[in-house]
């Protein structure tokens, strides 16, 4: 047994311990060198920071931030097709003979996962791309020519100062920045880009923002000097809404989201401006901070409902300041209120076309005495005749029918294929508007003999857009006062049918009628 042991140990000696010197290395640089390609295969994929031309993770996020300087869609599938229409069409303006493109930017929250959030985003986006292809194409040669880049700031809005130095650079360097569109969602984080990029001195065009704290003008001030909107403040939509339906103090009854958030904060303050010396207080309501989540706030609608049937019978309007959610959770409880032989009808701003195609919308609150109705940024059937209700100023069939038929080219080259382009949400056209009243501020911006305007006077056309020097929208005149505020426009007055689909209803007015054919702001 001992010299079996001791052939045994030999052995390990003779195939292990005196292994030669340089098998040991052979191994070690083995080693290495698996772990190399690991730590390799992890930067190519997870730990690589950078997405896309201009695009990179942040703060080690998951999200893609910064500006897309080339075709990138953020991951997202529904924006590949109108990416690679925008990839098409900027190569046609990069390489042009001048070679004295500018470059507008579309600030979204392009890596949402809010399935209502992207739909707007996606529409917004290929109304961006139909106004470049028609700033291009069909304006009898006018130059600069517009390239389009997309900017996100993150699902949120966090990444607004990473994204907004990527823009300061651009707006200085050979990219010529010269305007950013869009925006989006009036909330503290875009708010905040809003006010570094005017600060900045870039120019900004919001397109579907609509609080009074993301506008300038309001008690004489211009915290943002540079913006112009193309939608009405919360208080022009409100006004709006009064003239449309008559709301009077002793017949509303005000719902509203505290503490709240721009939209909701200034929405809320126009309404109950409205019915003042109402006989009943406002209902508060405290939704999640992250107000896209259900949080709790169904068990106090429940509650706020039983106090809807409280009220006199002559009581038949809720006014609902809050976010779209929330707004459903209200209606769902209405439907299931004590008083089902009185009806109701909510009003509400344009968070209302959220509810369309929610699922979790209850359709049988519809059909039970409780109507939906919300001013929306743009509908396609504000401007058709077969309304019959088409006003003789504010807008027209005519300018309407431009981004009808860009729409219907779309379905295929040169225009498109872009994707799915429904108008109905009012997003796809607001975007339009919002590129078409940028191209019109850089191309009255440009001097005579220069190919370009300077960054510092895209901003200063704003106060001129009125008059014959109005933008035809396709959402209605773009008329400006001083402060680069949308002056009279018109707010289509949509209601949610039984089926929840909306419905157009009739165009309303903040000043109660339409504007002058000279459409000229008063001082």
């Amino acid at each position: 047994m001992r010299r079996g042991f001791q052939r045994a140990g030999g052995w390990l000696r003779g195939t292990v311990w005196e292994i030669p010197l340089y098998r040991y290395l052979a191994l070690a640089t083995v080693l290495v060198l698996v772990a190399g390609v690991v730590v390799g295969v992890r930067a190519l994929t997870r730990d690589d920071p950078s997405c896309a031309a201009g695009v990179e993770r942040v703060d080690d996020g998951d999200e893609c931030v910064g500006v897309a300087t080339g075709p990138y869609a953020y991951g997202q599938p529904g924006l590949a097709d109108v990416v690679d229409r925008i990839r098409a069409e900027n190569a046609g303006a990069m390489s042009g003979k001048s070679g004295t493109y500018v470059t507008v930017a579309v600030l979204e929250p392009f890596t949402t996962t809010d399935s209502g959030l992207a739909s707007d985003v996606r529409h917004e986006l290929q109304g961006a791309y139909l106004a470049q292809y028609h700033a291009n194409h069909d304006s009898n040669g006018e130059t600069p020519p517009i390239r389009l880049v997309l900017a996100n700031p993150g699902a949120d809005g966090t990444y607004w100062r990473h994204t907004v130095d990527e823009l300061e650079r651009m707006a200085k360097g050979p990219d010529r920045l010269r305007a950013v569109t869009g925006v989006g969602q009036s909330t503290e984080n875009n708010k905040l880009a809003v006010r570094e990029l005017t600060r900045l001195g870039i120019p900004v065009v919001g397109s579907s923002i609509t609080a009074d704290d993301l506008a300038n003008g309001q008690d004489g001030k211009d915290p943002f000097p540079g913006l112009a909107r193309v939608s009405p403040t919360n208080t022009d939509e409100a006004d709006a809404l009064a003239s449309f339906a008559k709301v009077t103090a002793g017949r509303a009854l005000l719902v509203y989201d505290k503490p709240g958030d721009p939209y909701t904060r200034t929405l809320q303050a126009s309404f109950a401006a409205l019915i003042k010396g109402s006989p009943y207080g406002a209902q508060p309501f405290t939704p999640p901070a992250d107000r896209g989540e259900e949080g709790t706030t169904a068990n106090t609608f429940r509650q706020i409902a039983y106090l809807v049937c409280d009220t006199k019978r002559t009581t038949d309007t809720l006014l609902f300041a809050g976010r779209h959610v929330q707004l459903r959770q209200f209606v769902n409880a209405l439907g299931q209120r004590g008083c089902q032989d009185r009806r109701f009808t909510v009003l509400t701003g344009d968070e209302g076309s959220y509810l369309s195609g929610d699922k979790k919308l209850d359709g049988d609150a519809l059909t039970h005495g409780v109507s939906v109705r919300y001013t929306a940024l743009a509908h396609p059937d504000a401007w058709t005749a077969r309304t019959g209700k088409t006003p003789a100023t504010g807008g027209s069939a005519a300018d309407a029918g431009v981004l009808d038929d860009l729409v219907t080219a779309a379905a295929a080259k040169p225009v498109g294929p872009i994707g799915p382009a429904p108008l109905d949400d009012g997003q796809l056209i607001i975007g339009y508007d919002a590129v078409q009243l940028a191209v019109h501020a850089v191309r009255q911006a440009t001097p005579s003999g220069r190919s370009y305007p300077a960054l510092t006077d895209v901003g200063l056309q704003w106060p001129q857009v009125k008059g014959s020097l109005r933008v035809a929208g396709a959402s209605g005149w773009i008329c400006l006062d001083a402060h680069g505020n949308p002056y009279d426009k018109a707010v289509p007055i949509v209601e949610l049918t039984a089926r929840g689909t909306p419905r157009f209803v009739q165009i309303a007015w903040p000043k109660g009628r339409p504007p002058s054919k000279e459409c000229l702001p008063p001082q």
